[in-house]
């Protein structure tokens, strides 16, 4: 995407769900942390969805202590916005949420939403707290989110790692590089995420400009 250093992050929601659908205290999503940083990872990411359905309140503080960067996902609600003020990760990443959905299943319509958006996200800057919008791979929503002011944009790339055909994935990922080109012109910082794995990273990997 561009000539800067790649940094992982790594998603340990689904041990949290796991543990929940267990009623146990396993599996531990902390030594799960522990382990994903101890492999390469530079990061953690965790979403703590309004239904709680799988990472906890308690989660929270015992991440927020390993030393690493913490990126908490979250709707942009004011439950949401006081608990990322009183943890103060390293950054939160803005999510549209649907109780229904098994897992986030689109990006937030940033550009329909600016003047709230812009307000939500002052207290979190003022608090030291960088600011992401998740998105769709599309120039109106990323210039929206660098209208309010946020620190960087993650794309969506469930489109990219959903995709049935070789020539779907190719048209997706022209998508996401030529999304994450126009975020770069525009000074803001850029993640990719969701649906990536093992088998599917690696051209986000080798692309350099």
């Amino acid at each position: 995407m561009a000539n800067r250093r790649l940094r992982l992050g790594v998603n340990i929601d689904h041990v949290a769900t796991l543990r929940e659908q267990r009623h146990e205290k396993y599996p531990d999503v902390v030594r799960a942390a522990r382990e994903a940083l101890k492999g390469g990872a530079n990061g953690i990411v965790c979403h703590l969805r309004e239904d709680r359905r799988h990472i906890q309140d308690a989660d929270l503080p015992k991440l927020r202590a390993l030393p690493c960067h913490f990126d908490l996902e979250m709707a942009a609600t004011k439950e949401m916005q006081r608990i990322a003020l009183r943890i103060k990760p390293d950054m939160v990443t803005l999510v549209p949420e649907r109780r229904q959905e098994l897992t986030t299943e689109g990006g937030l319509d940033v550009s329909s939403r600016q003047r709230k958006l812009l307000n939500f996200i002052r207290p979190l800057q003022k608090a030291g707290i960088e600011v992401f919008m998740f998105v769709e791979p599309r120039i109106d929503q990323i210039r929206a989110s660098a209208n309010i002011g946020a620190d960087g944009i993650e794309i969506h790339t469930g489109g990219y790692a959903n995709a049935k055909t070789l020539a779907e994935r190719k048209k997706m990922f022209t998508a996401v590089k030529d999304a994450t080109d126009f975020a770069l012109r525009l000074q803001m910082i850029v993640n990719v995420g969701h649906g990536l794995d093992y088998n599917n990273v690696e051209p986000f990997v080798k692309c350099r400009g």
